[in-house]
């Protein structure tokens, strides 16, 4: 056989591309490298100076308030009706059908559709007032509400899917079907690092059970694989096999490192694949990390106050203590950092289980607030608080002198933020007076993700990465910052 003949049955479409680094692949990467088509980017965009280099945009659209933001994730849909939203029509009308004007044919789910009747039913715990204001809240969160003055509480957000899988899908990356960046990802990828010795992302996870939190919830869909969220553990590595195995000291691992390196760099110019890149990268980053983050994690360093403060109790994993270690990652100049809490997903024994995480999760979560305050960097980290959706104004099932629960509730819940640029001792939005549908100020969640960007000097519109011939974004087509939350 002709070995020219050969030559041209073996070359696939994939691999001339792949070989021709110095050619037409080129001339694909300044296209794909274009600011321009990939960011859409303004000769008008304000350029506060230059951004990391690992960063897609070169500089940010306008000067920004946040600098990194702390996400306090309360997985399940922790219910604003019992929290943060106090309706006493509500609660003279416990035992009563929802009314049909309210629910509008609206869809609810299967585990709740099948009931003759939908009773309604008040509050589980007594609302008291705090701050300034006097911001009523549930008085199972007497820290939030000794720092109530410092939060935006929004009443108004509303979603559309009913599920949680979708739900968290959807305010995770704002759209429902898996695929999407989650927005950690998006700022890490427009971003880029401050922090060369930790990832851009990081991901701390604590509750015992309620619903299951998949990887792709920190994933980065499309984008490389770099800027997906790394979860850190509490116990033992707080990665896997960060540590060098018995046997092999620092400098055999870097020579280790060394030899692999090069290894992936020559098949890296052989078929120019960036998620070799990755790798490359994410060894180094390991080897990086080997110094810093046993350091980092070893929260018994902090002064005997702090611990109490939070609640933090070294050696155990706890929501404060992942609360402690988030401010102490952000101190080191960590992008993103997300905090998972589950055991929200409260559809019977709702008093008991919601007292259960509020003492959980409430001392903590005003802790990071009140220590990022006394430290000087709260107006420049913002901090949010919520889950995925709100809970029914009905009752699961039947109601009983001490034990109740309530369904999945898109239609409207409650959120809290500080810090970063956000107004603080705002209430904003309204619900209606059975707290089922939003009555002033809706907040979808592109609207708010928009304003998340904003915080960070970043148009949410310009914020783009072409993927099948489409250029996406965070915010989908739609989303507007909602400026009365802006300090």
């Amino acid at each position: 056989m002709d070995p020219f003949d050969q030559l041209g049955r073996d070359q696939t479409r994939r691999q001339f591309l792949g070989r021709s680094t110095k050619g037409i692949g080129v001339v694909a990467l300044a296209s794909l490298l274009n600011e321009g088509r990939l960011l859409g980017a303004s000769p008008d965009s304000v350029a506060v100076g230059p951004l990391d280099t690992e960063g897609a945009l070169p500089h940010l659209h306008f000067a920004p308030r946040a600098k990194r933001v702390i996400y306090l994730f309360m997985s399940g849909g922790p219910s604003h009706l019992d929290l943060f939203d106090p309706k006493p029509a509500l609660t003279k009308r416990t035992g009563e059908d929802l009314p049909p004007s309210v629910r509008m044919g609206q869809r609810i789910t299967g585990m709740t559709s099948g009931q003759a009747h939908l009773p309604m039913v008040g509050a589980a715990a007594a609302f008291k007032k705090f701050g300034k204001n006097g911001v009523e809240l549930c008085e199972h969160l007497p820290h939030l509400g000794s720092i109530v003055d410092d939060v935006c509480l929004i009443r108004s957000v509303t979603s559309d899917p009913i599920n949680h899988d979708p739900a968290v899908t959807y305010v995770l990356t704002g759209n429902q079907q898996p695929g999407r960046p989650t927005i950690g990802s998006w700022l890490s990828y427009g971003l880029g690092s401050v922090n060369k010795n930790l990832p851009e992302f990081v991901v701390l996870l604590s509750g015992g059970g309620g619903q299951p939190l998949q990887t792709r919830y920190w994933g980065q869909g499309f984008l490389p694989s770099r800027y997906q969220g790394v979860p850190f553990r509490s116990h033992g590595d707080p990665v896997l096999y960060v540590s060098n195995p018995p046997g092999i000291d620092g400098p055999t691992r870097r020579r280790m490192l060394d030899a692999v390196r090069e290894l992936n760099e020559i098949e890296l110019d052989s078929v120019g694949d960036p998620e070799i890149a990755t790798r490359i990268n994410a060894y180094e980053m390991a080897y990086r990390m080997q110094a810093g983050v046993p350091e980092l994690m070893d929260i018994a360093r902090e002064p005997k106050a702090m611990l109490e403060m939070y609640g933090a109790e070294p050696g155990k994993s706890s929501f404060a203590n992942n609360c402690l270690l988030a401010r102490r990652l952000s101190e080191r100049g960590v992008r993103f950092v997300q905090l998972y809490h589950r055991d929200w997903d409260h559809h019977g024994n709702l008093p008991v289980e919601l007292k259960r995480q509020c003492d959980a999760t409430d001392r903590s979560a005003a802790a990071l607030v009140r220590d990022l305050k006394q430290r000087g960097l709260l107006d420049e980290t913002l901090v949010i608080w919520g889950g995925e959706f709100g809970r029914t104004a009905y009752s699961q099932g039947a109601i009983t002198k001490n034990s109740f629960g309530r369904d999945h509730h898109p239609r409207c819940y409650s959120i809290w933020m500080a810090g970063g640029g956000i107004k603080p001792g705002l209430v904003y939005g309204k619900t209606d007076d059975l707290g089922y549908n939003v009555a002033e100020n809706p907040v979808p969640v592109h609207d708010l993700h928009a304003t998340i960007l904003h915080c960070l000097g970043v148009d949410h519109t310009k914020l783009t990465y072409r993927f099948q011939g489409r250029d996406f974004r965070l915010t989908d087509v739609e989303g507007t910052v909602l400026k009365p939350l802006l300090a």
